[in-house]
């Protein structure tokens, strides 16, 4: 293996064996290999096999979110593009090595239809996930003018505040 530093690869590193648990150097390296996730989702949506959510009133193309291991793939319903997320997350499991965990996946829909959502799911073997759904944290699908809405997050901000000042 090599690695590409400003373009150019470096001497090869023979690879025998992972890194142990609790490796400081693991949550950098499992970035680095994320990033190929990314970059498989942006070449698919670049060649015309992926079609992104279009947000806002220019319809800015999205199609991934990440953070850490947290991963949205956001695209149009269409069993077009259910092939295509299910080739790249099959291909980067292949070249990482790594898995994807579908059970702890889920599918999520915006006026998509009942009978498309069930055969999505059952298609990449996730579930059927509900909106709002929360990620990072935050509430997505939510109304954002809800005090409702914040309540849960201010709590966590304001207990943390009080932590903090009860700990001097």
């Amino acid at each position: 293996m090599s690695v590409l530093v400003n373009g150019c690869p470096t001497e090869e590193i023979n690879i025998k064996r992972g890194l142990k648990q609790g490796d400081p150097l693991a949550p950098f390296l499992f970035l680095l290999v994320a990033e190929g996730l990314g970059a498989l989702v942006r070449k698919a949506v670049e060649i015309g096999r992926f079609k992104p959510f279009g947000v806002g009133r220019d319809g800015l193309p999205v199609s991934i979110l990440q953070y850490a291991d947290d991963t949205l793939c956001i695209g149009e319903a269409t069993v077009d593009n259910l092939w295509t997320l299910k080739a790249v997350l099959r291909g980067f499991e292949m070249a990482s090595g790594l898995k994807v965990n579908f059970w702890k996946s889920s599918l999520s829909g915006v006026n998509v239809s009942n009978d498309f959502m069930n055969m999505a799911s059952t298609f990449l073997n996730c579930r059927v996930g509900g909106i709002p759904f929360k990620y990072l944290g935050l509430p997505v699908g939510a109304n954002p003018k809800l005090m409702s809405t914040w309540k849960p997050m201010l709590d966590v901000i304001r207990d943390a505040g009080q932590c903090v000042e009860g700990s001097g």
